[in-house]
């Protein structure tokens, strides 16, 4: 019998800065974050750090103190890696590698990392070979390699050219062909979406790892790939669905997350087509997670830039099986109540009431609630397809329990 190979992961230490627009308890939220996103690139971290710092030190981001705390750290402890949570300057990146002597990596480079892996066809890919390349292009200063060597030599550089704006100009020149490649897919994706004809156009949306694809899984009976992992899945999938006698589309869009790369969002751009056309959206939340106010917030500042916030929108509060209030003990007379004590019941009298019919709560894993949610998007779905073709109506009854 083959032994299963053990997976090894790869020893990781994370660095945040506490400063005015960042309190001790963002920055550990934050750092819980970047550790999930560690163990997703196949990271094992050992330790933090964090430094309190009015204004960041522009050479190194932390202080000497702290480096070379750090310094002895990575030293003692055979450490691959040190992720920062703030994204790195070109010259504090290279001052901090000459330091510490081992890989330096920031929040945008273990993101673009991740979806290098997760980037299954061609087209995503090509998406993130983009990215990848806008991200480096500054950053080559101090390279000790070319990107690839120099064919035929003589005649082939112009006069004092350096390496290192020869490099400059392959990372160019494969942007440039990147894009085009990019753009002629663009088209093709679009002659597609105009293909699908009339059907209504449903896209689920959410923060990254809140349930999408285990969503679309159960209400299209596909097999979408689904992982406890952020951003398991990249490339959107579109399914028809039918719901009841109503065929409309529901497409699984790449997840969001708060920092995200502008080179992503410059390179998504088509993906996010499929939100931008979308009829109807279902704007997922992980209602375990304790930040998952934060996680709207972030998902609507990127509808907002993609103009896509006005569209209507239901509020699908998943993962209803793995919430648990903090509970307070009746002698307890010190510890104040906060949201991080409200029962689901207590939430739906927050501003959820405002939601009104358009918030939902199921789990996708359990299947609580489906037929309610069934019930919720047919309604709306309905809607759509009655307004845009009023003759055939009574095809599609109000009530779906008349099926």
């Amino acid at each position: 019998m083959l032994e299963k190979k053990s997976i090894v992961y790869e020893k990781a230490i994370l660095i945040g800065v506490i400063n005015k627009s960042q309190n001790e308890e963002k920055v550990t939220e934050y750092l819980d974050e970047l550790e999930f996103l560690t163990y997703t690139a196949g990271g094992e971290v050992t330790k933090r750090f964090v430094q309190r710092m009015e204004i960041p030190n522009p050479k190194t981001l932390i202080g000497s103190g702290k480096m070379e705390e750090v310094e002895a750290y990575v030293k003692a402890n055979d450490i691959g890696s040190v992720i920062f949570d703030d994204e790195l300057s070109p010259a504090q990146q290279r001052n901090i590698e000459k330091l510490l002597r081992c890989k330096i990596i920031d929040r945008t480079s273990l993101i673009l990392d991740i979806f290098a892996q997760r980037a299954q066809t061609s087209y995503a890919r090509t998406q993130v070979e983009l990215a990848q390349y806008q991200y480096l292009l500054p950053r080559l200063t101090g390279l000790w390699t070319h990107l690839e060597r120099q064919k035929g030599g003589i005649g082939m550089r112009g006069p004092g050219e350096t390496e290192i704006e020869t490099d400059r100009r392959i990372v160019r020149d494969r942007i440039s062909l990147l894009k085009k490649k990019l753009s002629k897919i663009d088209r093709q994706m679009e002659t597609q979406r105009g293909n699908r004809g009339a059907l209504v156009r449903v896209a689920l949306i959410g923060y990254t790892n809140v349930g999408k694809s285990t969503l679309m899984n159960v209400v299209s009976k596909s097999d979408v790939f689904a992982e406890n992992k952020l951003f398991a899945t990249l490339d959107t999938t579109v399914r028809k669905v039918v719901v009841g006698n109503l065929p409309f589309l529901l497409s699984d869009t790449v997840g969001f997350i708060r920092k995200l790369p502008t080179q992503l969002v410059e390179s998504f751009k088509s993906t996010l087509d499929e939100v931008r056309e979308a009829d109807l959206l279902l704007h997922v939340v992980d209602i375990s997670h304790p930040n998952f106010e934060e996680h709207i917030a972030s998902v609507n500042q990127i509808l907002d830039e993609i103009k896509s916030s006005d569209k209507k929108t239901i509020m699908v509060f998943n993962k209803i099986d793995q919430y648990s209030p903090e509970i307070i003990e009746e002698d307890d007379l010190i510890t104040e109540k906060t949201n991080m004590h409200f029962t689901l019941e207590e939430w739906k009298k927050t501003w959820f009431n405002k939601i009104g019919d358009r918030a939902l709560f199921i789990s996708a894993l359990n299947k609580e609630n489906l037929d309610e949610f069934r019930k919720r998007v047919y309604n709306e779905v309905r809607d759509i397809h009655v307004t845009r073709f009023p003759y055939n109506n009574f095809l599609y009854p109000e009530n779906l329990d008349e099926y």
